[in-house]
Order: C-alpha cells, then sequence, then structure tokens
C-alpha cells in the first residue's frame, strides 16, 4: 500500500505529523522512519497490521516531499544507514557537520546517535501515541 492510496485527509494528517515530529529531532541526533511512523497512530479505517506493514515507508515518502524547516539529514533507516537515493551524500555531510559519526559500514550507532524521542507530555498534546519503552 502506498501513502497516496490513503484518503487525501488522513494523508495529510500522516505527512504534517512526521515533519512535525522530525521538527523535535536535535542537532547531532538521528531518528529513524519507523520510530517517526510509530507515534503517529492507525488513519481511521485501516487495520492496525496493514499501518504497521506501511508506515515506515510513508513516512519516508513524506521526508522526501518536507518543507525546509524540517531538519530531514536526521532521518535515517532502521539500520543506521542513509538510504541510497539523491541527496544521500549531502545528508551524510549535514550530519557529520553535527557531530554524527558513521563507522566503517557508513552506520551511524543508533545506541550512541539515537533520539529517544519526544517526552510523552508533547506526544500527548499533539495527538500522537505515547510509546512506552
Amino acid at each position: 500500500m502506498d501513502l497516496s492510496q490513503l484518503a487525501p485527509g488522513a494523508r495529510k494528517v500522516f505527512v504534517e505529523a512526521v515533519w512535525e515530529i522530525a521538527r523535535q529531532i536535535p542537532a547531532g541526533k538521528v531518528g529513524t522512519y519507523g520510530q517517526i511512523a510509530a507515534y503517529i497512530p492507525p488513519p481511521p479505517g485501516l487495520a492496525e497490521e496493514t499501518y504497521r506493514a506501511f508506515r515506515p515507508r510513508w513516512a519516508g515518502a513524506a521526508m522526501a516531499s518536507c518543507p525546509g524547516d524540517v531538519p530531514w539529514q536526521r532521518v535515517i533507516n532502521a539500520q543506521g544507514k542513509i538510504s541510497p537515493r539523491h541527496g544521500a551524500e549531502m545528508q551524510r555531510s549535514l550530519l557529520e557537520t553535527e557531530g554524527v559519526c558513521f563507522d566503517a559500514k557508513d552506520r551511524v550507532n543508533l545506541k550512541v546517535y539515537g533520539w529517544p524521542g519526544p517526552p510523552a507530555e508533547w506526544l500527548r498534546a499533539h495527538h500522537l501515541t505515547v510509546i512506552e519503552v
């Protein structure tokens, strides 16, 4: 299922939530597509299993079209890598400028540079899902 298959209103809510969450990631930290998407409740009428299967890809699609005030470089894949695409070299350079280091296999150590996510109060105020760790 592709993000474009969501109803326009649900798609807009999802995309804007992805961007707002990404704006919370501070310099020198990274979040993953799946992490960001996990904070967003499923759109009405969509089965939880279906949503879980597609939400990281949807977050990636949302980040591909983000406005300039979203720190897009701080969102990477779950393996700690920059997904191969146009702009990957710039993404790495921006992250390195922020102090994020890559290992010999071009991975970011998520235990060191991984963002723990927004505070529960912020999530609740934005009608997002609080994830208990």
